[in-house]
């Protein structure tokens, strides 16, 4: 199994980068499986409808990094690991880097502490790759408005100083992880934006010796 995740502030466009990604991966021959977080699972997107729920404004950001770490506990263990010895690339929409950038460097939590709590939990899992969508929060807040009818969640309608240390974080996080995480431009052409996240994957398949699965 090859475990892949995109990363990046709202608005970057990585889902829709990810469900290209998909159908060109199975054109390739690959077993692809996508999914997301908070949730990828019955169990997990419950937790997602707590954590997103705009009438929970009083929520502690430390009730908030535990809510995380439940959903995608339970993620990782009904969706991921049991993939494990299988002949499938999974690419998650998110995961623990999600919760460093907004939780921890967005809301001034403990870094450190949030590390020793995923890293327990987790069992120090970590993505094979990591692809972070870099966009301006401005710009992206500005895509998610221009989306009609869209639900905004709790965290869409955080101020832009929220928002802007997120982006900070997941500078952060790539400077910490170069072998793992890359940064890619999401604010060029979607045909750009893929094909540049495109290339990391098939480096990546080329670099683990995967195979699609008729061969």
């Amino acid at each position: 199994m090859l475990f892949i995740t995109f990363e990046g502030p709202e608005g970057a466009g990585k889902t829709t980068i990810l469900k290209m990604i998909k159908e060109q991966l199975k054109q390739d021959g690959f077993d692809v499986i996508v999914t997301r977080e908070p949730g990828g699972s019955e169990i997990s997107e419950q937790i997602r409808q707590v954590i997103l729920n705009k009438d929970n404004t009083l929520m502690d950001p430390w009730t908030e990094v535990l809510l995380y770490v439940a959903a995608r506990r339970q993620h990782l263990v009904e969706k991921i690991l049991p993939e494990k010895n299988n002949n499938k690339i999974i690419i998650s929409d998110r995961f623990s880097d999600s919760t460093l950038a907004y939780q921890g460097y967005a809301r001034n939590l403990d870094i450190n502490k949030i590390n020793v709590i995923q890293n327990m939990i987790f069992e120090n899992y970590q993505p094979d790759l990591t692809v972070i969508f870099d966009i301006k929060p401005e710009v992206g807040l500005e895509r998610i408005l221009l989306r009609k009818g869209e639900y905004l969640n709790r965290l869409d309608e955080e101020k832009i100083e929220f928002h802007q240390k997120v982006y900070n974080g997941y500078k952060k996080i790539a400077a910490k992880n170069p072998k793992r995480v890359h940064i890619i431009d999401a604010s060029l052409k979607e045909n750009i934006v893929f094909n540049s996240a495109y290339e990391l994957i098939k480096d990546l398949i080329e670099e683990k010796g995967f195979k699609p699965k008729n061969i």
